[in-house]
């Protein structure tokens, strides 16, 4: 089979894969002269005009896969075109494109081939080609394989940015059903090994930070070894089971608290060709996936707590965002003084960011708060007004009844 038409099959296969965005790794670049490609904090896909993405090449080493969870596209049985690329089609594949300004690095998974360890040795080997013999210094993300060795999981991470593994489902009843190969307590202790790795290496580059720092360093003290700089995240399946928002969230919470993970992805469940009977016939609303994401948000930055996001019937409100649903259900909370409120109770207010939070806070240090004020944080700053009172402005019952209607909903996209 000719490389064009692995790379349609193995890119197409790659596409229900949605954690490989990324951000927050070293930065890197080529200027010894004998060097390939940067990095940069906040790769993330983008696509040109022309539709060309500008991101990385985001591929599956093969569809062959061992396993036959019920919810892939590449199961052991299903009925699908199948490619395995070589390891040197990848390597050089990686390198065409980013010579030609198409993508900045590389997000590389693959089904299950013969075992997980010599999946993950393919895998890796890819990477250690880029990096040593080919002195990349692009972006790489790689998905650890489930039930991979330790030893190759410390390997994969001296040479990526990004480390991932799918929990896939929101329960390990679900994954049990669903996915009878796979191991929901196995995934999450490869997830702590990578988490207790990941601390270590931040330690070690603190103290070696803290020794240059020290009179009379050399300048050329030694570095402690890099892994996986950019973190681990993870992916969760949504409607394929029964979970509710309030199983996906709290399960969310607790690998960011827990695990240190730096994003978990939300993939709503797209019925599948050759589907089995256990799945559902519909597609999960996309409305749903983009719901977790604002609440995701709202449990890393806004100080919420899973349970208190949800409705009592256990999902997000389809009709609101997280956090106006969370407001107008608590209207004893409203209003708020913006000249007095904490800045912990500003961050619950619709409207409100993060920085508009701090803009106001710093600003009201030196006189009273208008409306004008708000207003100039922009339009979405507006959505705010029912909500807090200021030296001239005191809420209008109409303003909340405008925003109470609820938003138009988008329409499902089906994956393939």
């Amino acid at each position: 089979m000719e490389v064009q038409d692995k790379l349609a099959i193995l890119a197409d296969a790659a596409k229900y894969d949605a954690s490989c965005a990324s951000s927050g790794t070293e930065k890197r670049h080529s200027r010894d002269g004998r060097s390939l490609g940067s990095t940069s904090n906040g790769i993330c896909h983008a696509y040109t005009p022309d539709g060309r993405c500008v991101s990385l090449l985001k591929v599956l080493l093969t569809n062959w896969c061992v396993y036959d969870c019920l919810y892939c596209i590449n199961r052991k049985s299903s009925d699908v075109r199948r490619a395995r690329f070589a390891i040197d089609e990848v390597v050089q594949l990686t390198l065409s494109f980013y010579r030609r300004n198409v993508i900045e690095g590389l997000f590389l998974s693959s089904g299950i081939i013969r075992t997980p360890d010599y999946t993950m040795e393919q895998v890796i080997e890819v990477a250690r080609r880029l990096r040593e013999d080919e002195h990349f210094k692009g972006y790489l993300h790689l998905k650890t394989i489930p039930d991979a060795s330790p030893e190759l999981v410390e390997r994969a991470g001296r040479y990526a940015d990004r480390l991932s593994i799918n929990v896939e489902l929101p329960s390990a009843q679900a994954l049990q059903a669903l996915a009878p190969e796979k191991d929901a307590g196995g995934i999450e202790r490869t997830m702590s090994r990578i988490h207790l790795r990941l601390q270590a290496a931040r330690d070690a580059k603190r103290e070696a930070q803290a020794v240059r720092a020290l009179p009379g360093a050399p300048a050329a003290a030694a570095r402690p070894a890099r892994f996986a700089p950019a973190g681990q995240s993870t992916q969760l399946i949504v409607g394929a089971d029964a979970s509710d928002d309030r199983a996906v969230l709290q399960l969310s919470s607790r690998l960011y608290t827990g695990q240190g993970l730096r994003r978990v992805y939300y993939s709503a469940y797209s019925p599948i060709p050759h589907a089995s009977a256990a799945l559902p016939a519909q597609a999960a609303p996309l409305l749903r996936e983009h719901r977790l994401y604002q609440a995701d948000w709202l449990l890393r930055f806004y100080g919420f707590q899973a349970e208190e996001i949800v409705t009592e019937a256990g999902f997000l409100s389809l009709q609101h965002d997280p956090k106006l649903a969370w407001a107008l259900a608590h209207p004893a909370q409203f209003p708020l003084d913006v000249d007095r409120a904490p800045r912990e109770q500003l961050l619950r207010v619709p409207g409100l960011g993060v920085s508009s939070v701090d803009k106001l806070v710093a600003a009201r240090r030196h006189r009273r708060l208008r409306r004008a004020d708000l207003l100039a944080l922009g339009p979405l700053a507006r959505k705010a007004l029912p909500f807090v009172v200021a030296v001239d402005h005191r809420p209008h019952p109409a303003d909340l009844q405008a925003l109470s209607r609820p938003a138009a909903r988008p329409q499902q996209a089906a994956l393939f």
